[in-house]
């Protein structure tokens, strides 16, 4: 069995990000970076299964520019058993994450596809959903539970109306929601160890793909702050901001 792992180098969560002045993007040169978090979950559900079904082979892919070697190195050190770097100085957008993946699928021929269920730079939990198009194959997104059962998977995805129980053939396209897995901790040695394993390097440019963007970014700009509160003497000074300022009543 084969498992594809797609990760992405992201902004790390604790970071708190600014918009540069002139609004046209965020100030992020400087800025810490690590995995994104819901697919170090998708890492670790695949990795878990590796250890259930042994001779499963897990491959990390992630797109991005020289840097993104290092968040596959971290994929490798929590068990992954070799990656593929897709080079690509321009930052894609979703389409044309889900091309290059596909395109690396048709390659791999993987039996199941895991990813986080949306990246924490951009929310846009749409590349899951274009790739198994794609390929042609079902997908199920927001996952927190994997079952493999010979050519079928049985997942429970997380809904606004609770816990659905789905089966599907393989090969699949899953995308982890945060009750998957509980990551790993990596360690010196299993770092080191990772730097010994292949990552093999792909050209984006070079895949033959239209990875042109479709969406024209207008502007970003930083949330309003909130104002100062209030203190009030009483209920009914409450309830009279409630209803005649706020409008909530």
């Amino acid at each position: 069995m084969k498992i594809l792992v797609a990760v992405k180098r992201v902004v790390d969560y604790n970071v708190k990000v600014h918009a540069l002045p002139d609004h046209s993007g965020l100030d992020i040169a400087t800025a810490k970076m690590s995995m994104n978090p819901f697919d170090e979950i998708a890492v670790e559900a695949a990795v878990q299964i590796k250890e259930k079904n042994p001779g499963t082979e897990v491959v990390a892919v992630s797109i991005g520019a020289g840097k993104t070697a290092d968040t596959l190195r971290v994929a490798l050190a929590m068990g992954a058993d070799r990656a593929i770097h897709v080079e690509s100085e321009a930052l894609l957008q979703p389409l044309s994450v889900a091309r290059v993946l596909a395109r690396v699928a048709q390659d791999e021929k993987p039996d199941l596809i895991v990813t986080g269920k949306q990246a924490i730079d951009n929310d846009a939990s749409q590349v899951p959903s274009m790739l198994s198009a794609m390929l042609d194959m079902p997908v199920a997104t927001c996952v927190n539970k994997i079952d493999i059962d010979g050519g079928a998977v049985t997942v429970v995805r997380e809904t606004d109306e609770g816990m659905m129980t789905v089966k599907a053939a393989l090969p699949a396209v899953v995308s982890a929601d945060l009750r998957l897995a509980e990551p790993r901790y990596v360690t010196l040695p299993s770092m080191m160890k990772a730097k010994k394993k292949p990552i093999a390097v792909v050209k984006a440019a070079e895949m033959g793909l239209d990875l042109a963007d479709r969406l024209t970014m207008l502007e970003v700009v930083e949330p309003a702050g909130r104002s100062a509160g209030v203190k009030l003497g009483s209920v009914d000074e409450l309830v009279d901001v409630l209803k005649n300022k706020v409008k909530a009543l």
